[in-house]
């Protein structure tokens, strides 16, 4: 049958197109279903605020944590009702272990490995699905952790009342050894219904934040340790090369750099005399206007790009959440997104717009000590149990971040910074016990009247080291008084724990 008025379409034609029209959105119905039932499926079904979950997490016994030895770092049992109820060992690890609370839910690797720890990760899509039938729950799962408790406590310990991060790890492996920020905090005292509300809200009102991780989260002006970055760079760029020296240095001590009409200062080195300064030397001395010459010579988009490379401009890839170390805010019109060539200079010397993290700052050391090969860090070595996600999890190269040349320098200016003649004057307390150690010491000055962060990157273990370090104190002063010898006592403490090379 066919329609007879003038500028009417047939019938037959008119259900056709509806016809597809329904298919087509029946189509996009099933879909989309079977995007949310099957690709989505794992993350909806183990999303912290699923009521599934939380009710698992009422009364599963969650699995355990323990460090790289098996000494135990949260364990489960069951309160009076009979629900569950975490413990933790030790204050020490609360930033690394988190918490897991019925009241104000997960943190740290509570909750990165919540639906391991719950048992309720799947082993893959349909498998999930299939689930939903099975009324039998899954074992929950453990983590060991690279940690080592020991060299934990020592770092908490180290830093004392200050607040600050340490991050000691593996360079060849990128196991971390010690993650630790202070304050820390009771997780146990979260975990606990009786306690929960009073120790969380006097946490989050304390003005020294015990509740931020400050080694992953914790975003500070670096200071000269940034230096091993711009000679990253320029090494990397041919910019510079050990034999490196400016004319314009020795005098620029005395009366100030002059870029752009603004004068850098860094005072003189009488124990330079008038010369001017290698690569090595200026390392030895740590040369705020050598540095800015150099990163001058290397440019602003190289420079951004080598700190890219190492991990900059965006989380690290890591068991924690991490906050983005930057060179500079990308918001000027010069190369790399410097406002100038003043920004520029300034940067490369670890001031001006320049923030990082402790944990990326310990990568740059890591990176220098094993040949310029950057490794993804991580904090478990293995998930424990039977079932599905259990298994070992192993080293992963991350990158190659500059040649093994170009590394073998830095090394040679870095161990001259901690045992050269004159390095050791900026650097004092940093060399372990008959250990050759390498490391750049850092004053991050903050402006105003406040004292400076107090930095120390570096590593330490003869021919293939075995051990880096970043240390970074809030407000502790010169880096060769506070950080560096906090290193060295830790690195010290590592080799009695492990053995000498």
């Amino acid at each position: 049958m066919t329609s007879s008025g003038p500028g009417r379409r047939p019938i037959g034609t008119t259900i056709l197109r509806t016809g597809v029209a329904l298919a087509c959105a029946f189509a996009v119905l099933a879909g989309g279903a079977g995007w949310w039932q099957v690709v989505e499926a794992q993350r909806l079904a183990t999303s912290p605020d699923n009521p599934v979950v939380i009710a698992a997490a009422r009364r599963t016994l969650r699995g355990p944590i323990v460090d790289r030895d098996g000494r135990w770092l949260a364990r489960s049992s069951r309160d009076a009702n009979g629900e569950a109820l975490r413990e933790y060992r030790d204050p020490v690890v609360s930033h690394v272990v988190g918490y897991a609370s019925r009241q104000f839910g997960t943190a740290g690797l509570e909750r990165t490995y919540n639906p391991e720890l719950l048992g309720l990760a799947g082993a893959d899509p349909m498998g999930g699905l299939l689930d939903k039938f099975d009324p039998s729950p899954r074992e929950p799962l453990g983590l060991r952790l690279t940690l080592d408790l020991r060299l934990q406590r020592a770092a908490v310990q180290a830093l004392g009342r200050d607040r600050g991060a340490v991050v000691m790890l593996d360079p060849a492996t990128g196991e971390i050894l010690a993650l630790a920020s202070t304050p820390t905090y009771d997780a146990s005292a979260i975990a606990d219904p009786a306690t929960a509300a009073a120790t969380f809200e006097r946490l989050r009102d304390d003005d020294a934040k015990p509740l931020l991780p400050r080694a992953t989260l914790g975003r500070y002006v670096p200071g000269s340790v940034f230096k091993i970055v711009t000679l990253m760079a320029g090494l990397g760029g041919d910019a510079i090369s050990p034999a490196t020296t400016f004319p314009e240095q020795p005098d620029a001590e005395q009366d100030g750099l002059v870029v752009d009409g603004f004068p850098i200062r860094d005072g003189h080195h009488p124990q330079t005399g008038d010369r001017a300064l290698d690569l090595v030397e200026a390392t030895e001395v740590s040369c705020n206007l050598w540095f800015a010459l150099a990163g001058l010579a290397t440019g602003g988009e190289r420079l951004v790009g080598e700190a890219e490379e190492l991990g900059f401009g965006a989380a690290i890839p890591f068991d924690l959440p991490t906050a983005a170390s930057r060179v500079n805010d990308g918001s000027g019109d010069a190369p790399g997104g410097f406002s100038g060539e003043v920004e520029l200079a300034s940067a490369a010397f670890g001031q001006g717009g320049t923030f990082v993290t402790p944990l990326q700052m310990a990568l740059v050391a890591a990176t220098v000590a094993n040949d310029g090969v950057l490794m993804k860090p991580h904090l478990v070595s293995e998930v424990t149990g039977e079932g599905t996600g259990a298994g070992p999890v192993g080293p992963e190269t991350w990158r190659r971040v500059l040649a093994a040349d170009d590394a073998a320098v830095i090394q040679a200016a870095m161990r001259e910074a901690v045992e050269g003649d004159l390095g050791r004057l900026f650097t004092s307390g940093a060399k372990g016990t008959g250990v050759p150690t390498a490391g750049k010491s850092g004053t991050a000055e903050l402006g105003g009247s406040g004292e400076p962060h107090s930095w120390f990157i570096g590593y330490a273990g003869g021919q293939t080291p075995r051990i880096a370090i970043a240390v970074l104190v809030e407000q502790g002063g010169r880096g060769g008084e506070r950080a560096a010898p906090l290193a060295g006592d830790l690195m010290a403490r590592y080799f009695e724990l492990y053995g000498r090379p």
